[in-house]
């Protein structure tokens, strides 16, 4: 499994507050260092948990409504959604192992 990148509202809405299975969503941008080392950990998660969560990536600076919205104040910042509310929330750089822990949690 790939990981999704959310465009617009509408696929937010869909993909992560309307999924039937825990959504990671990391919120992140191009010019940001951390958010490229997270990057491939996210996509070793989005691979460990396929079947069983969706992961999402949103860039803060297209979709700016959004990172307001979950008060995404630095970045990178993981938030684990289930049935469509917050559950967990990571900021900053974490390894695969942290990421997939806290998504574990929720599973």
């Amino acid at each position: 499994m790939s990981v999704l990148t959310i465009a617009s509202m509408t696929e937010f809405n869909d993909a992560v507050l309307k999924s039937d299975k825990p959504v990671l969503v990391d919120f992140w941008a191009p010019w940001c260092g951390p958010c490229k080392m997270v990057g491939p950990e996210v996509e070793a998660v989005a691979k460990n948990f396929e079947g069983r969560a969706v992961v999402t990536k949103v860039n803060i600076d297209e979709q700016q409504a959004l990172a307001s919205q979950y008060n995404v104040m630095s970045i990178p910042t993981l938030i684990v959604f289930k049935g469509g509310s917050e559950v967990g929330r990571i900021t900053g750089y974490r390894p695969q192992k942290d990421i997939g822990d806290t998504l574990e949690k929720v599973l």
